[in-house]
């Protein structure tokens, strides 16, 4: 979860115009008869049972967690074939598709960067499957460089991550096939882009961190027993690969012995390759933090932290000096100070002290940059090395900002600006005189002086005041009658800050709201707003989005028959719970990729480090009661109506395995009620989400708002 990137939050329909049913606030949408006849494939059930401290659960579905077997495969494809022809009745949906391709097809550029005599930057021309990375010498004509979409002729093989060494002669990159986590590094010689040596393999939530110019560290787990996309893996380590020897030399730098035994590693090397740092968890939440100094051959690693209760990075350094960013006694984050020589908490020293405000920082040009949140909302201030504050730096907007970072020879940094109802910009800012101009700006189709994005604060089950996004055309009438999606995600300290999203100007364009609570379990309010939404406190977080959904509804934004829930990951969760606990609330849920069986979610790949947000079945008593008492595949009431659901997940998600998302598909097709359908979307050759190609994400995409406008009631789209 820790790795997972930010999954698309979108949807599609309209509030006026065209034919449509109207549906009022106290109405339920009219089920089609196409829809009370939808018959699913028979999902065999087995007599598996667990006991859990004396209380005996079945596991009906268990089988489903088989990824190899050929009746899984088998039950894969009949589902989708249901689900499919479910949605090939529906008269608009190809109207949608055209829709979200015509809106998608623009070029965007990603921002610059210097690597030996070449500036590279990414871009696609709109509706390549993934991004192409460019390159020019100064004054020197554009070439391509790397170009992922002749990896595989589906476009589902994408680059995961690329990193150069010192010089820039050569890079290494990290390649995912059909999105799994599990990934390939290819390294190749810069100027004539030929591979040099062998490819290596089997490596997993792995950075790749060079030193000088002769080899690289990276990250894995040794290949587990049974199936790759869903059995354990807990034993992270560091490995070297020095240049010109196979990966079967690699040397593990630490977390060889069960002493050391973590779940997640990662290394940092310094920019001038004296120190390296490695960082060592348990859980996605707090890490250790060890340093070797590599200017001295036979150095050992020395702790600066040996327990987990905080968070630290390194930003920089300067000599023996190390800059490092924590939560450690600072709820909402610092940046101290301290000597390589004697790197321990008790010496640092606070260079940029902890304020109110959550702190995200960045480094470059010989330059500090907070970027803080304010109520999810960026303000950036630029410091020096001693802490003093050189500027406020002034922004385009209210939104987001990422960037500001670079090598501390930089003469130009970059920095990136969006908010719900503006595209992403690119803006080149000059660290010494403080002026920032436009760089790029993507020619979008839409207008954003046209739409209205407004911050609101509502309460929560227990009194707390949660910040929600609500975004919409400004002709918009708040009568109840508009298609609404809520989105969220609360959990594992992310924060949900104001973003661009083709997909959402769509739905916006046709008259939907698009709304983003920014629930408890994520960061936008520091760690203490993390912990309010974990383990025994997890209900918060689905109090909280329940309430956003209320305050929707009473204020006349919608009605529970047109309030679509969407959320992906521990998102999927959050959908699956809260359409389980409060089934009246929602017209539509879309649990995506979701953790939807809470017993035994530790049991799968990584997953046992997702215990500091959930906690686990064999933790307690006290913690499987709770988390049986909301994990939705064990909360399906027989006879209950549900929001019209669609689950999605890929058969290469080696993340949050299907597994989670096929036994609540079983779970609601066998109890609920037959007056909504209740559906599951398999994507095969496709991961959590990450490097899935444009033309499935639009599929995708498209499929989700037309499954969710027709079970809004609407027969088509408007003129």
């Amino acid at each position: 979860m820790k790795y997972a990137v930010t999954l698309l939050a979108a949807a599609v329909l309209t509030a006026c115009g065209g034919p449509k049913q109207e549906v009022k606030p106290e109405q339920t949408v009219t089920v089609t008869q196409q829809q009370q006849q939808l018959n699913y494939p028979v999902t065999a059930k087995g007599d598996v049972v667990d006991t859990y401290f004396g209380t005996q659960v079945a596991d009906p579905y268990r089988w489903l967690e088989d990824d190899r077997s050929s009746d899984t495969e088998a039950w894969v494809k009949a589902q989708n074939q249901t689900t499919f022809d479910y949605l090939k009745q529906i008269p608009f949906r190809d109207q949608i598709r055209d829709k979200l391709q015509q809106a998608w097809n623009y070029e965007r550029v990603g921002a610059p960067f210097k690597e030996g005599d070449y500036t590279y930057f990414y871009k696609n021309d709109g509706l390549q499957n993934q991004f192409v990375l460019y390159r020019q010498k100064d004054g020197g004509e554009v070439e391509v460089f790397l170009d992922p979409n002749t990896f595989s002729t589906d476009g589902t093989t994408s680059m995961a991550d690329i990193s150069f060494s010192r010089d820039g002669k050569l890079a290494a990159y990290a390649i995912s096939e059909g999105g799994s986590d599990w990934r390939k590094i290819i390294i190749i010689d810069t100027e004539t882009k030929q591979q040099i040596g062998d490819t290596l393999t089997d490596i997993k939530f792995s950075g790749i961190a060079w030193v000088a110019n002769d080899g690289f560290f990276y990250s894995s787990y040794d290949k587990p027993d049974g199936s790759e996309l869903s059995a354990m893996t807990d034993q992270h380590k560091l490995y070297y690969h020095k240049l010109g020897t196979p990966q079967s030399e690699d040397k593990v730098i630490f977390g060889a012995t069960d002493e050391q035994k973590h779940r997640y590693v990662g290394a940092s090397v310094t920019e001038d390759d004296r120190y390296l740092l490695v960082s060592a968890a348990v859980s996605t939440s707090g890490n250790k933090l060890f340093i070797k100094d590599l200017s001295q051959p036979d150095s050992g690693f020395v702790t600066i932290v040996d327990d987990t209760t905080s968070d630290i990075d390194l930003l920089d350094n300067q000599g023996e000096t190390l800059y490092l960013a924590t939560n450690r006694n600072a709820p909402n984050r610092k940046v101290v100070k301290v000597s390589a020589k004697a790197p321990q908490p008790e010496n640092w020293q606070d260079v940029i002290p902890e304020t109110e405000n959550v702190l995200r920082v960045s480094t470059g040009a010989g330059f500090i940059f907070a970027n803080y949140i304010v109520d999810a909302i960026a303000k950036v201030k630029q410091y020096d090395y001693d802490g003093k504050l050189v500027r406020d730096i002034e922004l385009p907007g209210v939104g987001s900002v990422g960037g500001f970072g670079g090598k501390k020879d930089a003469e130009t940094l970059y920095f990136s600006f969006a908010n719900y109802i503006t595209p992403g910009s690119i803006y080149a800012f000059e660290p010494k005189a403080g002026a920032s101009s436009l760089y790029n700006q993507p020619k979008v189709n839409f207008d954003p002086s046209r739409y209205v994005s407004e911050q609101v604060f509502y309460t929560s089950k227990d009194g707390t005041k949660v910040p929600m996004i609500i975004s919409y055309r400004k002709d918009l009438k708040r009568d109840g009658s508009n298609p609404t999606i809520l989105y969220g995600y609360g959990g594992f300290n992310i924060s949900l800050t104001p973003s661009f999203s083709v997909a959402n100007a769509v739905w916006m364009e046709l008259g939907g709201v698009y709304a983003v609570a920014n629930i408890r379990g994520g960061g936008e309010y520091g760690k203490a707003w993390h912990t309010a939404g974990t383990q025994l406190q997890k209900q918060n977080v689905f109090d909280d989005f329940i309430a956003a959904a209320e305050y929707l509804q009473t204020e006349k934004y919608t009605s529970p028959a047109k309030t679509a829930v969407r959320g992906g990951s521990n998102g999927g969760l959050l959908v699956g719970a809260v359409m389980t606990q409060r089934p009246e609330l929602f017209g539509v849920a879309i649990p995506q990729v979701g953790v939807l069986d809470m017993l035994r979610y530790h049991t799968f790949t990584a997953g046992a480090g997702w215990a500091y947000d959930y906690g686990t079945s064999e933790q307690s008593a006290e913690m499987f009661k709770y988390l049986q008492g909301y994990s939705p595949v064990h909360n399906v009431k027989a006879g209950v109506t549900y929001p019209a659901t669609m689950i999605t997940t890929a058969d290469h998600d080696d993340r949050v395995v299907p597994a989670h998302s096929f036994k609540f598909a079983a779970e609601l097709q066998d109890k609920a009620s037959k007056a909504t359908p209740q559906l599951i979307r398999i994507d095969v050759k496709a991961g959590h989400g990450a490097g899935m190609p444009v033309s499935m994400v639009i599929d995708q995409a498209a499929d989700i708002y037309s499954f969710t406008l027709f079970n809004m009631g609407y027969s088509s789209l408007p003129q």
